[in-house]
């Protein structure tokens, strides 16, 4: 069986208020997205890797990588307009009969512990979606305005990697595309898969805003992982 991962760094990390993109910018003195690339590469399962990235951006990547001596093989695949089609672009050169990881690039602290365990899962049941437990009491807001509380023990809050076996995700994507597809389980599912949830670790953040980047330095430098 063949392992295959998908690292999607599409964003234009507007919210970070910073002229480049999340994904390009430094973490522990590298760039955020070399961090992710590289736990997929040391995994036991060591997965080919696809960087699915916006074509304005190769050269700026290429130049970095030049300047880190970032060597962690992968191919280097042009993004659509939207995830759901940089996601299917990428699906679309990967053989069948494998498993397949989509992760964010700006989730560096995947461990290679949840990245074999995801694997595994997938080969076995067809699918794994890393996810945690809400800590927060959560309501749900309604057309209505209205609110309603909603039993936080059946909330979930979904992270990445998603992974699936390739005939179930390749078939997901040949759906056309909606606007509900927030990520590759929506897809899926709307393909009439059930999903399976895997557990996840509070720690996988993704680098939304500037407050996660100094958060994620200090994990990285707490547990010497750099």
């Amino acid at each position: 069986m063949k392992f295959f991962a998908v690292i999607v760094a599409g964003g234009s990390g507007t919210r970070m208020n910073a002229p480049l993109p999340k994904q390009f910018m430094l973490l522990v003195g590298k760039p955020v997205m070399m961090h992710t690339i590289a736990t997929f590469a040391s995994s036991p399962q060591k997965p080919e890797i696809f960087v699915v990235l916006n074509e304005q951006y190769f050269f700026l990547w290429k130049r970095l990588c030049e300047e880190h001596k970032f060597s962690t093989p992968y191919t280097l695949v042009a993004g659509g307009k939207t995830r759901f089609h940089s996601v299917k672009k990428a699906l679309d050169i990967i053989e069948d009969d494998a498993v397949i990881a989509v992760h964010d690039a700006v989730r560096p602290l995947i461990t290679t512990a949840i990245i074999s365990k995801a694997y595994e899962t997938a080969l076995e049941t067809g699918n794994a979606v890393v996810a945690v437990p809400s800590k927060d009491s959560v309501r749900l807001l309604k057309t209505s305005g209205i609110s309603e509380n909603v039993n936080r023990s059946e909330v979930f809050l979904v992270q990445t990697p998603q992974t699936f076996q390739s005939a179930i995700i390749k078939k997901a994507y040949e759906q056309e595309y909606s606007e509900e597809f927030t990520d590759d389980a929506s897809v899926v599912e709307r393909s009439g898969i059930q999903i399976n949830l895997l557990q996840g670790d509070p720690e996988n953040l993704k680098i939304t805003f500037p407050s996660d980047l100094k958060i994620a330095e200090l994990i990285l430098t707490e547990k010497g992982r750099f």
